[in-house]
């Protein structure tokens, strides 16, 4: 499964880090996105949703409700099976957008969801 993880970072004790080691740990495609990061553990970094071109089947939000508003557009665009919404990057208008155009939306935490079989 392609895995955009918004917000990532390179530093492990970071969550957005932890998701990005397990899903591909787990045999993931990931798709890290931070501006300011250029790698993470070797793996290319990307500026923005739209530098990415392979098919996204989920983002991970790992960002605040004002970022994730200011890339709402990039996000839907993107057009994934599913968003999920970690503690803390909850965003209802970014969901109800979500959800008006058949994108699944999910509030839970993705390393959880990876941990228990449920991603």
């Amino acid at each position: 499964m392609n895995v955009a993880v918004i917000g990532a970072s390179d530093k492990p004790e970071r969550y957005a880090c932890m998701a990005v080691r397990l899903l591909l740990e787990k045999g993931h495609t990931v798709f890290p996105v931070r501006q300011r990061v250029r790698e993470i553990d070797g793996l290319r970094v990307y500026p923005s949703l739209g530098n990415i071109t392979a098919p996204i089947d989920t983002i991970t939000l790992y960002v605040g409700k004002s970022t994730s508003a200011a890339m709402a557009a990039d996000i839907l665009a993107c057009r994934p099976r599913r968003i999920i919404f970690n503690p803390g990057a909850e965003n209802e208008a970014l969901e109800r957008q979500a959800g008006e155009t058949g994108i699944q939306t999910v509030r839970g935490c993705t390393l959880v969801m990876l941990k228990t079989g449920q991603f």
